[in-house]
């Protein structure tokens, strides 16, 4: 039995857990938000380490070891820009673990020399357990009565269910992982017959669940782990462009749940609490995303097989576009009353959030109003520019969502448009046939006149032209976010 002193520890700790959420919910309180929840995090190890006799501490100790450092050294190393994909990585080692502790439980009893009965009931649970050798009188009374508990039909219909979903959730955040860092294309990759086998994947997985929780057989329960690892690549291979980050935040949504049902399975009410709220705030996070994009789960995941996926063909177009000097826009810009800057993933990719902020300066110094139109979306995914920016020390209050940006847009004499590109794509909204269709954007083409700043002609992330680009009232500034940004700062004090 777990002390009394370590249920009370494990209930502030999930305290710590619920206060996290609270506090990532503003930019504000993010920070300290975190904190709070690697303390938590921090008090259920090292309660757990104290609380139970552990066999193998050493080996434990020094995995400990080698994940803290490894964490701490890909956490500091990574760039702003490449968090979503740690992100994915870190999500992906969450499922996977959940599933592979569920396979160790699952084998105890066998190890014990225990099997499942049959045909003794006891109000819908297994009962009696048989042993298969000797060897189980190595155990003590209770440890054999925990052992059997594991054989019960509610504990294995929990861990056939954080085996496969803890599978899916590894194998499908690898593959996000890939796309996003580029390793294979950010397409969907789809193939004839594709849902067909997708579907019988999954009716194969649930055969192979209701067998496993059947039998306790471990062998069916890997076999289970594999057809998961399967359905994981098979999900996610459709996603591409836009819509990768989405299915992210749905598979930590999976990791979520298969911790909550690995915390059934140990017995455990702090796994049980974590383990929820990371479900029901991927879920909702993947929905109000979804929104975002406007898009439903549905479409995301399965809209390729229709030609709906958010990934353009990728062509770059040979259409005249007015274009511009440093001097030129810099004069632009230094005599308007207001400009509205709408940073993308291409000021993040530049590194280039204290540059636009010594600009901003420069021109709130010369008595223009300033603010910063945040997409919910921008960058890759909720937070990730409001991020960058606060690294920057820019102001909160100079943070606008889209419902309030849209208002200062259309009464804004600029629309400076760094590296962002889909989120102010007219397309949204005029082209019933294009892939965003229904996306909320930006509305930067409301503005007196558009300045874009940007690398190439090429498309965006979705991989789709964007009309904005050939609109009049646009000037584009061909170049690096920062190396252009850095130029406009030179002209303004020239000024």
């Amino acid at each position: 039995m777990i002390p009394v002193w370590a249920q009370v520890c494990y209930v502030v700790a999930a305290v710590c857990f619920i206060l996290a959420l609270k506090g990532l919910s503003s930019p504000k309180s993010a920070r300290r938000g975190n904190l709070v929840g690697a303390f938590g995090a921090l008090l259920a190890v090292v309660v757990t380490f104290i609380a139970y006799d552990i066999d193998n501490l050493g080996w434990i100790l020094l995995a400990v070891a080698v994940g803290a450092v490894g964490g701490a050294w890909g956490a500091r190393r990574v760039a702003m820009t490449a968090m979503p994909q740690l992100v994915a990585l870190f999500n992906g080692v969450g499922g996977g673990a959940a599933a592979l502790v569920a396979l160790l439980e699952l084998s105890e009893p066998a190890r014990a020399g225990l099997v499942k009965p049959n045909g003794f009931f006891n109000d819908g649970g297994w009962f009696a357990y048989a042993p298969l050798n000797d060897e189980a009188g190595g155990h003590t009374l209770e440890e054999l009565e925990r052992l059997a508990q594991l054989l019960t039909t509610g504990t294995l219909s929990a861990t056939a269910f954080t085996i496969l979903i803890g599978a899916v959730s590894f194998s499908g955040s690898v593959i996000t992982f890939l796309k996003l860092q580029e390793l294979m294309t950010g397409r969907p990759i789809t193939f004839p017959g594709g849902p067909f086998v997708f579907g019988g994947v999954l009716v194969a997985a649930l055969g192979l669940g209701v067998w496993t929780v059947a039998t306790g057989s471990v062998t069916l329960a890997i076999i289970l782990a594999v057809v998961g690892l399967l359905a994981g690549v098979l999900l996610v291979l459709p996603v591409g462009g836009a819509d990768v980050p989405i299915v992210i935040s749905l598979l930590n949504a999976f990791t979520g749940l298969a911790v909550a049902a690995g915390g059934y399975v140990l017995e455990n009410a702090l796994l049980l609490v974590a383990g929820t709220l990371v479900g029901a705030s991927g879920t909702i996070l993947t929905r109000a995303m979804a929104r975002a994009m406007g898009r439903s789960v549905s479409s995301i995941l399965f809209g390729a097989f229709k030609g709906g996926s958010t990934a353009g063909r990728g062509e770059v177009s040979d259409r005249p576009v007015r274009s511009a000097g440093p001097d030129d826009v810099a004069i632009m810009l230094a005599y308007a009353r207001k400009v509205i800057v709408v940073p993308g993933y291409g000021l993040a990719v530049a590194q280039a959030q204290h540059t636009i902020r010594e600009l901003v300066d420069l021109l709130e110094k010369r008595g223009v109003e300033v603010g910063y139109a945040i997409h919910p979306v921008a960058g890759r995914m909720p937070g990730h520019m409001n991020v960058l920016l606060a690294e920057a020390n820019v102001p909160y209050e100079q943070l606008l969502e889209m419902d309030t940006a849209n208002g200062q847009l259309r009464t804004s004499d600029v629309a400076l448009v760094v590296g962002a590109n889909d989120v102010v794509n007219p397309a949204a909204r005029t082209s019933p046939g294009s892939p965003i269709y229904g996306m909320p954007i930006l509305d930067a083409d409301h503005a007196g006149a558009i300045v874009f700043l940007k690398r190439s002609m090429r498309p965006g992330f979705a991989g789709i032209e964007n009309e904005l680009l050939f609109d009049p009232k646009t000037t584009l500034l061909f170049g690096d976010a920062k190396a252009s940004l850095t130029a406009l700062v030179t002209a303004l004090k020239s000024l």
